[in-house]
């Protein structure tokens, strides 16, 4: 058994575009329209993994947009997707100013919760030893749940 994907539906592709390519830094590896079921897969893999997902070798984000309007509520119904992160303070930061939800701040210094466009959980760990607690994520609170 090989783990593939994680299939994510989404209501507006170029907002969750930029925030798994521009602001975590996944890449695009393909991309498919269905005219016929009037649908677009997007396949994204971490940047670490870009050779290997090329080669269909390494795991992947599906998201898959749906050409007629639908609503889709409750994203942590979904549960979360999880990245080991260089810095995840400087993540934070960088999503923080473009406008991203941090659910949960890295307060301890190895782990933080931020919502997609949709209110999906994405899990973020810090890589190896967690980073010395640091203001203003040490005393801020958390914002929903994850």
């Amino acid at each position: 058994m090989q783990y593939l994907h994680t299939m994510l539906r989404v209501s507006n592709l170029d907002a969750t575009l930029h925030f798994f390519c521009d602001l975590l830094g996944l890449k695009e590896i393909s991309r498919k329209d269905n005219d016929k079921g009037r649908f677009t897969l997007v396949f994204l893999a971490a940047p670490e993994d870009e050779a290997r997902a090329l080669e269909d070798k390494a795991p992947m984000v599906e998201l898959t947009y749906n050409w007629d309007p639908e609503e889709y509520t409750g994203g942590r119904n979904f549960g979360h997707l999880a990245y080991r992160v260089e810095d995840i303070y400087a993540l934070c930061e960088k999503l923080q100013n473009a406008g991203v939800t941090i659910k949960r701040p890295p307060r301890d210094g190895h782990m933080a919760f931020v919502a997609t466009p949709d209110g999906i959980s994405i899990e973020l760990l810090q890589k190896g030893d967690a980073l010395p607690p640091k203001e203003p994520w040490a005393s801020m609170e958390n914002t929903g749940s994850w």
